[in-house]
């Protein structure tokens, strides 16, 4: 169901501010300001500020997961018996997130502050909200990481895919101050869709990785 006009610009507002300040230092009051409307109006549209932080990720996380879902599906429409490799899935996800910044140039940031938020010891709510939508779109991709990784135990893959979203978080929230430092000391300007590329055999290395349990490993 399509948006109202005073519904996209209350989103808008609330994105700009999130991206730039964050979700806990965003104030409502802010945003009615920045969107010119009353807060019975970001009542109406979205219930409580968490309603809108659950639209906004919504507005980034469902790009990003039909993305991948149908990488996936071409892949294996293609080439059904074969395995699909960790640096296809990576670069997969990667162009995904490529794509939803390309469309909207807050995405990274806003990426790995919801990442952020979700963690968090009192956001139960949210993560619930985000699980129940997301885990079951996401389960194919994941399926698949975990075939071709290296044997490992349920637990350590989980910790494996934690330190692959830590990785992301660091590099996007940050990703303005590396870009300076790089061209401070390198004289290289960023280029996004290369950090990216180059992220893709470094993460891909992590699940190829000898497990703790096992004596032998994919590289």
């Amino acid at each position: 169901m399509s948006q109202s006009k005073t519904a996209r610009q209350i989103q808008a507002a609330a994105e700009t501010l999130f991206a730039e300040q964050g979700f806990a230092e965003t104030t409502m009051r802010q945003i009615t300001t920045a969107a010119d409307v009353n807060l019975a109006s970001v009542n109406y549209h979205f219930g409580s500020k968490q309603g809108l932080i659950q639209a906004v990720a919504e507005s980034y996380l469902h790009p990003l997961c039909q993305y991948i879902e149908d990488a996936i599906h071409e892949r294996l429409s293609l080439n059904s018996g074969d395995t699909v490799t960790l640096n296809e899935l990576i670069e997969m996800l990667m162009r995904g997130l490529l794509q939803v910044h390309n469309h909207n140039t807050h995405a990274l940031s806003m990426f790995s502050r919801l990442l952020d938020l979700a963690y968090m010891k009192n956001q139960e709510e949210l993560r619930t909200y985000l699980l129940g939508l997301y885990r079951s779109r996401l389960a194919v991709f994941l399926e698949l990481l975990r075939q071709d990784s290296s044997p490992m135990d349920d637990d350590e893959f989980f910790w494996r895919l934690h330190f692959l979203l830590g990785s992301m978080v660091f590099t996007f929230s940050n990703i303005h101050t590396i870009a300076r430092i790089e061209k401070s000391d390198l004289n290289k300007d960023i280029e996004i869709e290369l950090i990216f590329h180059r992220m893709i055999p470094v993460i891909s290395a992590g699940f190829m990785a000898r497990s703790e349990q096992t004596h032998f490993c994919r590289l």
